[in-house]
């Protein structure tokens, strides 16, 4: 029996990484003006990768893994970084923030069938209410309750998002399958580094050094946001959620990524809100708080024990 304080915990951790990757579209929206979305991979995840081995440096960590576990590492760091994140670059070249958005929700969807193959997880009717509700719910936060403002049209950019999601779920179930014994944050660092190489052709085909030494101050800021906390601190207590919670318990948690967008948007671009996205806000959240039910009792728990 995992203890109340761990699971909130790593539901914390959880909720955190999902809001850097929230916040992630408005500070990339504010780059994409100066940097092709490939030459901003390579920079984000060199800072991440750069932030990271420091952290562990000061803290005292080992850099140390067992060689049979390297080829877990390079899987993971391909799947969850790199294929990842170039799928995800690509797809938004021809598609908006929005459908983008709609498109993610199919992740957790994704995890859940895959746990329930891979990782022998339950299926239950009040997961599957709950992800329902959560469908819905980024449905009304995304499209604002427009009609038609999420389009099907036939194009490349939806089916890179869709695979991206797939490819998502992939990494998180084999994350927690694959059980490398080495701290989530020393996994972090190596497969940020990998990702870092393995996105370098991208700058030298780019000659994205020329687009960077035109950023200024405010777009270096965004850089180091993205480094530092989206691609470092969000993929490490991304692992560190998944140690605790099952697969399609932390991958729920991807609902949320809509309403931290929202909130960004609205707090750094201005941009207007709509009491049906507030609606919708409200939505994904008790979806979350319904597949992952174990919270429930823990906190009606808690609430008895402090009536008493």
């Amino acid at each position: 029996m995992i203890p109340f304080k761990m699971k909130l915990a790593s539901s914390l951790y959880a909720t955190m990484s999902i809001t850097f990757w929230g916040i992630s579209f408005v500070s990339t929206k504010a780059v994409l003006d100066k940097l092709d979305p490939f030459t901003l991979l390579v920079v984000r995840f060199g800072i991440g990768s750069l932030f990271l081995l420091v952290l562990i440096l000061a803290l005292g960590g080992q850099l140390k893994i067992p060689l049979n576990y390297i080829p877990h590492l390079i899987v993971l760091g391909i799947l969850g970084v790199f294929v990842h994140q170039v799928f995800q670059a690509t797809a938004l070249l021809t598609i908006d923030a929005s459908s983008a958005g709609w498109l993610i929700s199919f992740s957790p969807i994704f995890t859940v069938i895959l746990a329930m193959l891979f990782l022998h997880e339950k299926m239950t009717l009040r997961k599957a209410f709950g992800m329902t509700v959560a469908v819905c719910g980024v449905l009304m936060v995304t499209t604002q309750g427009e009609a038609g403002s999420f389009n099907l049209a036939l194009n490349i950019g939806y089916l890179l998002m869709v695979l991206s999601t797939l490819n998502w779920a992939v990494y998180s179930v084999l994350l927690k399958k694959l059980r490398v014994p080495i701290p989530p944050l020393v996994l972090t660092f190596y497969m940020s580094t990998l990702g870092f190489i393995l996105t370098i052709p991208f700058l030298i085909r780019n000659k994205g050094w020329n687009e960077m030494a035109l950023l200024s101050a405010s777009e270096w800021t965004h850089l180091l946001f993205l480094g530092i906390f989206v691609s470092g601190v969000a993929y490490w207590y991304w692992a560190k959620a998944l140690e605790v919670l099952d697969a399609s318990q932390v991958s729920v948690f991807l609902y949320l990524e809509p309403i931290a967008t929202l909130i960004a948007a609205v707090l750094l671009l201005h941009e207007k809100i709509f009491i049906i996205s507030v609606i919708g806000g409200i939505m994904i959240i008790l979806g979350v708080v319904l597949v992952n039910g174990q919270l429930l009792s823990a906190v009606h728990r808690v609430m008895m024990r402090f009536r008493s």
